[in-house]
């Protein structure tokens, strides 16, 4: 009986999914419900969804690479076949990179697109998307835009690390505007960033990538490059969707391999690496890319503890996860953890995966998982309706294309390149400045410039990066040029960055001998040229096959590092320059912290502008002749050796005790910057008021320009658990403020800090506020505290359950 009924309801569910695919292959009136914009979003996706067939849906979660979807023509652009082809039988839903060009995509600014060009390709792009298939859904463009969108023509912005050392969110949200807005002109919805990454392992190939070492800070910077990316709505025309990266813990990978396993335990994943994403979803921040990486063994693109349980469930994340480039076959190709694509596809779908990026990961072998029953329709509907919801809710339905002559008035305009500046000035930071040689007389007659980073274009913008046109971009040499119009500039490269063919030391020393002041910019690059190899991923490859000359290449994705040392024959230039006994300024262009101990202990002058981006040369000028008081302030610890780390400030207690060779502390410890004034800290106060979860903890400080000129302070808060059930950091960021002072003036500083900010992951992972006493201090670095005191909390506060 039982056998005859169920073969009964078997042949039902037959019957209905046939008719329902009939339903969904119908041609579609042009009265259906999904393109009234008079109906909910909810009622347009429900009747969208409907209509799909399982190929339809699984294609709408594919995003394909997207230079290949143009062809250049004597008269514009258009779409291309390769395009038309992906829509009719892909039936895709979204593409990324389409206005990228690097050595990478073979797009240079001869092949690549200007932004005018790009709006035509776009606009080209989605009118096949629109009119050429069966349901007209738009396309979903998405582009890297971590430090301004990487496309030729664009404003090329200082790399995130040199943002975080501005210590101005809102400065990063006006970034993120503009960023935004660039992005919009040209056709383009997603874009990539912030990074989330906590960077506490400086061997890592993508530490620039970051805002750093700190949860608190980078959670600050985040959320204002995701207030100027997503402004109040994805409705406004303005504003783009921000994907997160990477999703988990991605930046402590072992032995600092990039996607490499990463092991953490539970509570320390939640409290510090979770923290900064937690802030963002609770922002509104739309997306989120999973990470290459694993963590305690699982996958992060098939971690559904992680992508479903936490962040869908308990924090009410509404967006799409879209998997890194490759990730999903990474499940099987990379961690052997699926047998097959298939298996891959099916896990990180039913893990919590949306999107694939690259198109490689879901397409055939995800709809195989389908009709295999390894993935369920419920699942493989609620990932569409995820990504269909933000195409209706941005407009695309109504308003697919973008006005062709915009992008010539809104990208890289001169607004933009100036604020390009500022970002630069603000995060360019002055390590040491014994006996006051900084600032630079305006009267200097004889300047030596010298070193690989003085005047190499792209040396100066980040992994990333664009081709650029080379009148937008001001190196150091261009600069000081600018600056000091009737001053005798002599220019000596004396090595390269890695290779030591290309060295000429003796007319460095020469140079130096003659002039007034030794400027020497060393450092790092992430520039990538046509030589280097690539994987599949986009991440470049350390071989150079062949070649007799080294690229300058030793940071930016794939180029880990196995020492920090100044490479090639650096420190030997710096240090020949030294010895001519002319004072020497130490300029350092890099994206990661590099051993910088003989500098700090010889060199009179140390400025670090990590990546400054095009105006970066200005910037610098401004700042070496005392037109800018530099602020900038290290968002991560520069360590004394790579045997030395971790050495990022807040790590747990114990004290750390002093090695046998060296100490345990930082070079120069987080937080670090100096400026051309001083300033004075007085009068803290500590009050609380409120109760429970609304308890407020009011922290107030005097702050007063002691020095001689106008300046900037970047007051920071610290905090200590002084007695925890479970062990706690030895002092923690909570609150900073970049604040503007002029010569004598005073200024209240007022933090408000919630129970929340107090709050640790306790042994049964509850989130709680334990009662106790608190350190408060306050100063101008983590290590540079200037006042202490302390307040007591009478009761706990519990804030989550037990976390899954």
């Amino acid at each position: 009986m039982y056998s005859i009924y169920l073969k009964k309801l078997i042949a039902t569910v037959a019957v209905l999914v046939s008719v329902a695919q009939l339903f969904a292959q119908d041609k579609i009136p042009a009265n259906a419900a999904y393109k009234s914009p008079n109906l909910t979003i909810e009622q347009r996706v429900e009747d969208l969804l409907v209509r799909m067939t399982p190929e339809e849906k699984v294609g709408q979660l594919s995003t394909l690479l997207g230079w290949p979807m143009y062809t250049k023509t004597n008269n514009g652009v258009e779409a291309s076949e390769a395009l038309k082809t992906a829509v009719a039988n892909q039936k895709i839903g979204a593409l990324w990179g389409t206005l990228r060009a690097d050595p990478w995509t073979q797009k240079t600014l001869q092949t690549g697109l200007n932004p005018v060009l790009a709006a035509e390709a776009t606009n080209a792009i989605q009118k096949i998307a629109v009119e050429e298939s069966r349901l007209g859904i738009p396309l979903f463009l998405a582009e890297e835009a971590m430090h301004g969108h990487m496309a030729i023509g664009t404003t090329e912005f200082p790399a995130a690390i040199a943002q975080a050392s501005t210590f101005n969110p809102q400065l990063i949200e006006k970034m993120g505007s503009v960023i935004a807005s660039e992005l919009r002109a040209q056709g383009a919805h997603i874009g990539y960033g912030p990074i989330l990454d906590l960077a506490r392992e400086p061997r890592w190939s993508r530490v620039e990538e970051t805002f750093g070492e700190d949860p608190y800070l980078i959670s600050e910077m985040g959320l204002g490059l995701i207030k100027g990316f997503q402004g109040d709505g994805i409705n406004n025309p303005e504003q783009v969707i921000s994907t997160l990266k990477h999703f988990a813990a991605y930046g402590v990978s072992e032995g600092g391999h990039n996607g490499g396993a990463v092991h953490i335990g539970r509570r320390e994943l939640m409290q510090d690496y979770m923290y900064p994403f937690k802030k963002a979803i609770d922002a509104g921040a739309l997306s989120v890319m999973t990470a290459y990486s694993s963590v305690d063994g699982i996958p992060s693109t098939a971690n559904k503890k992680l992508l479903t349980d936490l962040l869908r469930e308990q924090w009410g994340f509404t967006g799409f996860v879209v998997s890194d480039l490759g990730s999903i076959e990474g499940i099987k190709n990379d961690h052997h953890a699926a047998s097959s694509l298939e298996e891959a596809a099916a896990i990180a779908m039913n893990a919590g995966v949306d999107v694939d990026l690259g198109g490689n990961g879901f397409d055939d072998a995800l709809l195989e998982a389908f009709q295999d029953g390894n993935v369920l329709e419920k699942r493989l509907d609620s990932a569409v309706a995820h990504v269909l919801r933000l195409k209706f809710e941005m407009g695309l339905f109504e308003n697919p294309y973008v006005d062709e002559k915009l992008p010539a008035k809104v990208v890289r305009n001169t607004q933009h390149i100036a604020l390009a500046k500022e970002v630069a000035l603000e995060g360019i930071t002055l390590l040491k400045n014994e006996g006051d040689l900084l600032p630079l007389s305006k009267n200097l007659k004889k300047i030596a410039v010298i070193g690989p980073n003085a005047d190499m274009m792209y040396n100066q913008l980040g992994d990333y990066t664009a081709p650029q046109d080379p009148e937008y971009i001001i190196t150091p040499l261009e600069g000081i040029r600018a600056k000091w119009p009737h001053a005798q500039i002599i220019y000596v490269k004396g090595t390269a960055i890695r290779d030591t063919i290309q060295t000429d030391i003796p007319a460095a020393v020469k140079a130096a001998q003659y002039a007034e002041v030794a400027i020497v910019v060393l450092g790092g690059s992430s520039a990538r040229d046509f030589k280097t190899e690539y994987l599949e991923t986009g991440a470049a490859t350390v071989s150079t096959k062949d070649d007799k000359i080294l690229s300058d290449m030793e940071s930016g994705e794939g180029y880990d590092r196995g020492t920090l040392d100044l490479m090639g024959k650096q420190l030997e230039l710096l240090q020949a320059v030294e010895a001519t006994g002319t004072p020497t300024i130490l300029v350092l262009i890099t994206g990661r912290p590099l051993l910088i101990n003989w500098p700090a202990k010889h060199i009179p002058a140390i400025l670090d502008a990590w990546y400054p981006g095009s105006q970066g040369g200005h910037a610098l000028a401004d700042v070496l002749i005392g037109e800018y008081n530099p602020a900038g302030r290290l968002p991560i610890s520069i360590p004394r050796s790579v045997g030395q780390t971790p050495v990022y400030y807040n790590h747990w207690w114990p004290k750390r005790r002093d090695y046998v060779e060296e100490s345990a502390s930082p070079l120069y410890a987080f937080g670090h910057g100096l400026s051309y004034t001083t300033f004075d800290y007085s009068d803290l106060k500590i009050s609380q008021s409120g109760t429970d979860t609304d308890k407020l903890i009011e922290v107030s400080v005097s702050v007063k320009n002691s020095g001689a000129q106008a300046g900037d302070e970047v007051v920071q808060l610290y905090l200590r658990d002084l007695v925890s059930s479970v062990v706690t950091p030895v002092k923690q960021l909570s609150g900073f403020e970049r604040i503007h002072l002029a010569k004598g003036e005073s200024k209240t500083l007022r933090f408000t800090l919630t129970p929340e900010e107090l709050a640790l992951y306790n042994a049964e992972m509850k989130h709680v506020a334990e009662a106790g006493e608190f350190e408060v201090q306050v100063g101008a670095s983590s290590k540079d505290i200037r006042l202490t005191g302390s307040f007591e909390l009478a009761e706990a506060i519990l804030f989550t359950t037990q976390t899954k």
